[in-house]
């Protein structure tokens, strides 16, 4: 079904939990890709469960490895990147670097840009941080996945309906967004809202209250490996959104404080789960612009 295309994941690993890489690298190699690993920063746990110790790279370090990684050997078999939180304004900068050497080699590589930034309280990480990702990776992004807020604050807007939503997506940049926690149409639901130069889809479930940390993390892992082996965009969006709500739910009805991953594996590869797919009338289509 696929080959062995490889996936470089950068983002934050925690040393108890399912957040940042510990789910990206999870549900990839799951799905059958070689990752390459990359931490941003290293936490004993998520933040969301209390103060801890936060262990960071100098950015000279960062940049140096960067550049091993930008010289490596084997940097023909990476075939997509997967970036998420960043530590400090200086790592986008030099990821920015490694997306574009890798994009000189294949043009057709795959570069999905979770801006790990905020939500409804708004920024959880420094200003600097947020604006170094809108104005360096962004840009390079075949794939953007923010969550709602975080489309907010790079659009400059409050984003209440779906149709502000993918106008603020359209004038994002990315050729395709991945919007999650969207506004649902369905009553006590939640929805992922995708939207590329012709489609918009909605992909919704129930809403399971005080969810884990790590969905959004999971989820552009995902659906990213299900567009690297081939699956059309639909049926995609489709299935990593069952694996996300399956595992949630299953981690709920266990009192779990973190994802349950390596107990769900199987709800990664072949998730039973029902979403609700909807077509959505895309903006450009609308004569609204």
């Amino acid at each position: 079904m696929q080959d062995t295309s490889a996936v470089i994941v950068i983002s934050s690993h925690v040393v108890r939990g399912s957040v940042g890489n510990r789910a990206a690298v999870f549900a990839l190699e799951t799905l059958g890709f070689p990752v390459w690993a990359m931490p941003t920063v290293v936490l004993p746990w998520h933040p969301g469960h209390g103060p801890s110790t936060r262990l960071t790279f100098p950015e000279s370090d960062f940049d140096k490895a960067i550049d091993d990684l930008i010289r490596a050997p084997w940097l023909g078999e990476v075939k997509a990147v997967l970036t998420g939180y960043f530590g400090n304004a200086a790592q986008p900068r030099s990821v920015a670097r490694l997306v574009r050497a890798l994009k000189e080699k294949n043009p057709d590589l795959l570069y999905v840009c979770d801006p790990v930034m905020g939500d409804l309280g708004g920024l959880y990480i420094p200003q600097a941080t947020a604006e170094a990702i809108r104005d360096e990776l962004i840009p390079l992004a075949t794939i953007a996945t923010p969550n709602r807020y975080e489309l907010a604050w790079l659009s400059g807007a409050p984003l209440e309906t779906n149709n502000a939503i993918m106008d603020a997506a359209v004038a994002l940049g990315p050729p395709r967004i991945l919007v999650t926690s969207a506004v649902p149409m369905m009553v006590g639901g939640t929805g992922n809202l995708y939207l590329t130069g012709k489609h918009a889809l909605l992909a919704e479930h129930r809403l399971i209250d005080n969810p884990p940390n790590g969905l959004g993390d999971l989820l552009g892992a995902l659906f990213l490996g299900r567009i690297l082996a081939g699956m059309d965009e639909e049926k995609a969006l489709q299935l990593a959104t069952a694996s996300v709500f399956e595992i949630l739910a299953r981690t709920a009805k266990r009192g779990g404080d973190e994802l349950t991953l390596e107990t769900d594996a199987s709800s990664l590869s072949t998730p039973m789960a029902m979403v609700q797919m909807r077509r959505l009338i895309h903006p450009l289509q609308k004569g609204r612009r």
